[in-house]
């Protein structure tokens, strides 16, 4: 990063960078010790189960609620991934195409990750990541990244939504600004990424519709490096915010007083074509369903000009608490 750009960075999304610029501590070999039998035959078990695992530290953002946020670890485990897709000489790096992931366990937002990146595969187009996300010796995220060389080929997309751009629609800033509450602190000076809700945020109160779609205008809060895993690293980590809130908006609850626990249980993502976190991206966000204490989310980003960016799958989980109906 320029000392420029560095000077001008705000807090909050300098301590993101520093939190996405990983620490490689060093490589490992995952081996099989023994192999298993069935109808008197012997099942064949490969020896490895990947060509190399890379080892990673990164450092966590401390949260009001003091658990990780999951958009967090998703964005460093994408960046350990990247890391280990180097190109051939000569040729461009590969751009990560997809993520899929699994929230395990809440994370503790005292203490470090460590991540185990496994090299599975390198093929002709495509470099395929599993990676894991660990604190006290025990997985707290599992996922699994996808990279392509960039190539040609047919290409069509959804229309970006006609809704009103985010000029004159109200920040978190805005909301929070002025109330004397760690949390309420946290959303205007703790958050890299700004959130402007089209339709109004569900942090205080319930929506005036009760609909199962929203959207919301995201971005970093200040300019960013270049580098296209930086960027998905941080549209990434944009993404964890907001998606259940159709199930929320749908029901008629807010955050605050909603009388839900939320938690996020897996997590995936689709990167059509490239785009810049740090400016305004359409967040168009619904809900199929919630059933069983779950819900899901759906989303599509668009950049400013109307291109298609990413899609998003989000499932959740939403228990409605006893003593609060």
């Amino acid at each position: 990063m320029s000392d420029a750009v560095e000077d001008q960075t705000p807090p909050a999304l300098a301590e993101l960078l520093k939190v996405l610029d990983l620490e490689e501590i060093g490589t490992a070999a995952v081996t099989v010790t023994s192999s298993q039998t069935s109808g008197g035959g012997t099942v064949p078990v490969p020896t490895v189960f990947a060509e190399e695992t890379t080892l990673f530290l990164g450092q966590s953002q401390k949260m009001p609620h003091g658990r990780v946020f999951g958009g967090q670890v998703l964005a460093q485990g994408l960046v350990a991934c990247g890391r280990t897709v180097t190109p051939a000489e000569g040729d461009p790096p590969r751009p990560i195409h997809s993520l899929h992931a699994y929230f395990m366990r809440p994370g503790d937002d005292t203490q470090p990750i460590h991540f185990s990146v496994e090299k599975m595969r390198d093929g002709r187009s495509f470099s395929t990541r599993r990676a894991h996300a660990i604190q006290n010796s025990k997985p707290i995220l599992s996922m699994s990244c996808s990279f392509q060389e960039p190539s040609g080929g047919l290409d069509h997309q959804d229309v970006m939504p006609d809704v009103p751009g985010p000029d004159g629609i109200a920040s978190l800033a805005d909301t929070f600004g002025g109330i004397d509450h760690p949390g309420a602190k946290h959303m205007v000076d703790g958050r890299p990424i700004e959130q402007r809700h089209v339709e109004g945020n569900l942090f205080l109160a319930p929506g005036e519709e009760q609909v199962a779609h929203q959207n919301v205008w995201i971005k970093a809060i200040g300019q960013l490096p270049d580098g296209p895993l930086l960027h998905a690293a941080v549209l990434a980590y944009a993404s964890d915010y907001a998606l259940l809130e159709p199930v929320l908006r749908r029901h008629g609850r807010q955050w605050v007083g909603g009388g839900l626990n939320v938690a996020s249980l897996d997590h995936a993502m689709w990167f059509h074509r490239p785009v810049r976190a740090d400016e305004w991206v359409l967040y168009s966000q619904q809900s199929p369903s919630a059933q069983g204490g779950r819900g899901m989310g759906m989303g599509r980003m668009f950049a400013s000009d109307g291109t298609l960016v990413a899609s998003v799958a989000q499932e959740g989980m939403l228990r409605v608490r006893d003593d609060l109906g």
